[in-house]
């Protein structure tokens, strides 16, 4: 807990990196970071949606299966 504390930054910290973000990168290039910024994390969610669907869809597979199994015998 305190070393959450030491470290964490304040509202100052905070403000000098945005201004040093806005030196570097100039006020027309950070909207197009943050929007390339946005569709990366967009496909991530989506990536990590359809491998969870593949998942279910796997687990209820294999369900179907045992229960088949236990049909037949």
């Amino acid at each position: 807990m305190i070393f959450k504390l030491l470290f964490s930054p304040g509202p100052t910290e905070i403000i000098i990196i945005l201004l040093v973000i806005l030196l570097l990168f100039g006020g027309r290039k950070i909207p197009e970071l943050m929007r390339g910024l946005g569709k990366g994390m967009k496909e991530f969610k989506k990536a990590q949606k359809d491998m969870d669907d593949d998942e279910d869809n796997v687990s209820e597979k294999k369900a179907i299966d045992k229960e088949k199994e236990k049909e037949s015998e």
